[in-house]
């Protein structure tokens, strides 16, 4: 096994219309406006930038998110991230009754050298934390989008 690769899927039921949801989660530079663990984005062009990323445990995680796959019609937003972390993250906005479900999916190995030595102590911890994170995404995106 390797302690430093990681596969994570969140499934996100929200209370709007798909258009809505997959249009805020387009727009990655908001994400620290309704998402208290992304701390900063900085676009570097019109497909690729920085993210700055902190959860409860104390460390920064910084990447570069480049696109690799925008498709509106299959609901499908995709990236490759290299830094911190390296591997792709995917969200897949689809309709759910009167909402719709975003389904996140990620898989990426740890980069970041603090976190490779900690990696079998500390990757039951790494993983909480990452639920948490998620936790925190969907109420904020929930409550943006009711704002809007």
């Amino acid at each position: 096994m390797d302690w430093n690769h990681y596969r994570f899927r969140s499934r996100w039921a929200l209370p709007a219309p798909v258009t809505d949801v997959y249009r805020a989660l387009e727009r990655i530079e908001d994400y620290p406006r309704w998402w208290p663990q992304v701390r900063e984005v900085t676009r570097l062009d019109d497909t690729s930038g920085t993210i700055r990323i902190r959860s409860l445990l104390p460390y920064d995680l910084t990447q570069v998110m480049r696109e690799g796959r925008r498709d509106p019609e299959a609901g499908v937003l995709e990236v490759r991230l290299s830094g911190d972390i390296e591997g792709w993250a995917r969200w897949t906005v689809t309709p759910d009754g009167a909402g719709a479900v975003a389904r996140y999916d990620q898989e990426v190995d740890v980069r970041k050298p603090l976190l490779r030595r900690l990696a079998v102590p500390g990757r039951a911890l790494f993983r909480a934390n990452h639920t948490l994170m998620m936790r925190a995404g969907r109420r904020g995106l929930a409550a943006r989008l009711a704002a809007v």
